[in-house]
Order: C-alpha cells, then sequence, then structure tokens
C-alpha cells in the first residue's frame, strides 16, 4: 500500500514538444498569440505529454464522494443524508455536470471515498475508506493511515483513468460540508485568517455562515495542524474526497496526463499535492476560478490562471467539464488551421 514515492516517477515536461508547439502557434495564419491562455494550454499540453500533436478527444471527470463529520455543527444549509441521493444522481446521470458533461463528450466516473451510507450501485467506483469522517471541531478528521490511503486511491484512479484511454482528466467532488474542510486546509496552507477565506457555500445563512467559522476555528484550535506537513493537515483538517483528489494530481502527473482542475476544493487538493509533490503542478491547467472567497487564492498559490470567470459554485467538476469545449475548439484552430504560408500571406513579426 502507499505508493508515495512522489517526485521520484514523474517524468518531466518535454522542452522539445512546448517549443515544437510555439513554432506551429506561430505559423497560423491569425494574430500571435491571439488565442491567449488557450493558446497557452495547447502548449503545456504538448509538454506534458511529450507530444506536439496530441489530441483530447477522450475524456473523464472523476468524481470523488464523501461525507464530512463537521456537518453536524450546523455548517451547512443540508443535511449529510444529501450526499447519497447526489451521488445516486451523479451515477443516474441526473447531476448538473451530468449535463454538461454530456454536452462536451465527457465520461463520468463516480467514486465512493467514504459516503456515510453504502450505496448499492454497480457503476459506483469503490475505494470506501470509512463511513465519513469524524468531526474536525472535536478532533482529526481521520487517521494519518486513512489520509495516506485516500492519497493512494487516487494515484490509482489516475492511472485506471489513464489505462481506459482518457486523455485528459476533470476533478469533481461531492460531500456535504467540504467546503468547510476546504477552507479550513487553505487558512492553513494559505497563512489567512478563517473569515478571508470562508464563504457561505452551497447558500449559506449569515447565521449559518458564523457556525461555520466558528466550526473551523474550533478545528484548529484542538488540532493544531502541522502548516509544514500535509498529511498532518489533511487528516486533522480534510476530508476522503480532498486526500483522494490530491492522489488524482499526483497519479497524473506520474502518468503524464493532464489533468483540469475545478473550483474550490478541487484546487486546495491540488494545493495539497504540490506540498507534497512540486512536479505535480506541471500537469494541472486551471479550469476557472471560484466564487468562493479563496477561490482566486488558491489558484494565485498554484500559479495558474483560469480559462473562465464565471462566478460558478456549483462544485462536481463543472468548471472543468465547461473549458473542455474551449479546450476542443483550440485545439481545432491549432490542428486544423492553415499556416501563413499556405494562404499566402506574411506572417505576423513579434513585436520587440
Amino acid at each position: 500500500m502507499y505508493s508515495l514515492v512522489f517526485g521520484d516517477h514523474i517524468p518531466p515536461i518535454s522542452i522539445a514538444a512546448e517549443k515544437a508547439a510555439l513554432e506551429r502557434w506561430a505559423k497560423i495564419a491569425k494574430p500571435l498569440g491571439g488565442l491567449g491562455l488557450l493558446e497557452d494550454a495547447v502548449t503545456q499540453i504538448a509538454g506534458i505529454t511529450g507530444n506536439a500533436k496530441y489530441t483530447i478527444e477522450k475524456r473523464a471527470l472523476l468524481i470523488l464522494c464523501s461525507d464530512n463529520g463537521v456537518v453536524s455543527q450546523g455548517v451547512t444549509q443540508t443535511g449529510s443524508d444529501i450526499t447519497a441521493t447526489l451521488v445516486k444522481n451523479a451515477v443516474s446521470g441526473s447531476l448538473t455536470v451530468s449535463k454538461m458533461a454530456k454536452v462536451a463528450s465527457c465520461d463520468v466516473m463516480a467514486v465512493d471515498m467514504g459516503i456515510n451510507k453504502k450505496l448499492p450501485l454497480d457503476a459506483l467506483i469503490n475505494c470506501r475508506i470509512a463511513d465519513g469522517t469524524f468531526d474536525i471541531s472535536q478532533g482529526s478528521a481521520m487517521t494519518r493511515d486513512q489520509a495516506l490511503q485516500a492519497i493512494d486511491y487516487g494515484i490509482g484512479l489516475a492511472k485506471m483513468a489513464g489505462e481506459k484511454g482518457n486523455k485528459i482528466l476533470c476533478t469533481g467532488e461531492v460531500g456535504i460540508g467540504n467546503t468547510t474542510t476546504s477552507s479550513a486546509i487553505a487558512a492553513v496552507l494559505l497563512g489567512k485568517e478563517v473569515e478571508a477565506v470562508t464563504g457561505r457555500g452551497a447558500g449559506l445563512s449569515s447565521d449559518g455562515l458564523n457556525r461555520k467559522i466558528a466550526a473551523i476555528k474550533q478545528a484548529l484550535k484542538i488540532n493544531c495542524p502541522d502548516r509544514d506537513d500535509v498529511i498532518d493537515i489533511l487528516s486533522k483538517l480534510g476530508g476522503f474526497d480532498i486526500a483522494g483528489l490530491c492522489g488524482v494530481f499526483i497519479g497524473a502527473a506520474i502518468n503524464r496526463i493532464p489533468v483540469l482542475l475545478d473550483g474550490f476544493i478541487s484546487c486546495v487538493a491540488a494545493l495539497c499535492a504540490i506540498k507534497l509533490c512540486p512536479e505535480a503542478r506541471q500537469v494541472m491547467l486551471a479550469s476557472h476560478v471560484s466564487a468562493e472567497p479563496a477561490g482566486a487564492m488558491v489558484l494565485e498559490a498554484l500559479g495558474r490562471k483560469p480559462l473562465i470567470n464565471a462566478a460558478m459554485r456549483v462544485g462536481e467538476g463543472t468548471g472543468a467539464v465547461a473549458a473542455l469545449p474551449l479546450l476542443d475548439m483550440a485545439f481545432a484552430v491549432y490542428g486544423e488551421m492553415q499556416t501563413f504560408e499556405e494562404v499566402s500571406i506574411e506572417s505576423y513579426k513579434p513585436l520587440k
């Protein structure tokens, strides 16, 4: 157990493939850099995969699902029972992201990381660790071994998705209470006050927001997480979904698969991943900036610029999936458009 020799198994970015992609972009008959971050994304994907002619026609969304004990503190608008309902909808194709994924030709893979109620659903991938986590305001969310196990499962999920032929991965999550756990982790990793990184999640009232902030402060006080030990932070403050997503990012890097970050929760997991394994950053692409207060803060810490700024905050992987059609359009231009030479136009020259 624990395939966690992090950076040792991660291949470096291909500078040659990046250079070839940049040369291709420079030849296409359009303004230099005209597609902005979309050009950067295609070039980054070339570097990740070592292939300047790479395509992303097969893709999958990994939705990691788990429950969080801190819900008992009144930090959410709904109870934990809703997690199971959302998971059923994910499997049946009725979730918000399911409809978006259909448009984006993206397979949806739902994973049970630790839902309170075990669901007898054949299509639900079983990476179940426990019946949800413990209440972080009363003690550690999970044991250190459980955090490591969740990361290991995530690494395996990325490998499995790659073996199924997926060329790019999207990351998502389902779990009532996980903006609370994410805000707690963000407060530690970013060194910010709890109030600065904590939002209303799925529509909390002002009283609910105050309870959420109080629960996080109590969690930090009682658990005393070690800022220099990400496993300690994850085990004391996190959720099985966040720890699993952390592993997905590391697994994607090991297997040279581009992976789209989703919103706040996904990005917090990504931040944990690069604290464990800085090389994992190279495969990450930012889809959007979450409307949560710390959404932009976490992206800045990750060193990533979002393709979309639409004030989205659904979670589930909706932002990551929404970015796929944009990338498809960029790849269409990159792969199919004529060059300056082919249309007999003098090429644009970079400004000096």
